[in-house]
């Protein structure tokens, strides 16, 4: 092993906002104090419950990525595990998510945008 993986870093216009859309989907604090990093005005961090720690960090010309668009991909997305497809997918849309495909297929994910537009998956377990 070479490294710990100590948090997942998404670039977006509103660091503060960010962090909680994800606070109300995954629970945890935001800009709890943590050696780590310095909190501020273009940063925000969220530690979960589970011990992930997601950090939000201000890009001056963010441009958020297309679905299914190669001209600006999404570069990566985040897997959350539900129980229940249908009362998440209410959940995470009265938080501000926009749907990018419903799973109309049958299918055990559905794909959504969190409010700066990185794609993120909610798959049944």
């Amino acid at each position: 092993m070479i490294a710990d993986l100590q948090c997942v870093v998404l670039d977006c216009s509103d660091p503060a906002e960010l962090a909680a859309f994800y606070q109300s989907l995954l629970g945890g604090t935001v800009n709890q104090q943590d050696k780590r990093w310095a909190l501020g005005d273009g940063w925000a961090t969220l530690h979960t419950p589970s011990g992930l720690v997601l950090a939000f960090q201000r890009a001056a010309e963010y441009q958020p990525p297309l679905w299914a668009d190669p001209a600006r991909p999404q570069q990566f997305h985040l897997d959350f595990g539900v129980a229940d497809l249908d009362r998440a997918q209410e959940q995470v849309l009265a938080r501000g998510a926009t749907t990018l495909d419903d799973g109309s297929d049958g299918r055990s994910w559905r794909i959504y945008a969190d409010p700066a537009g990185h794609p993120f998956c909610l798959v049944r377990h």
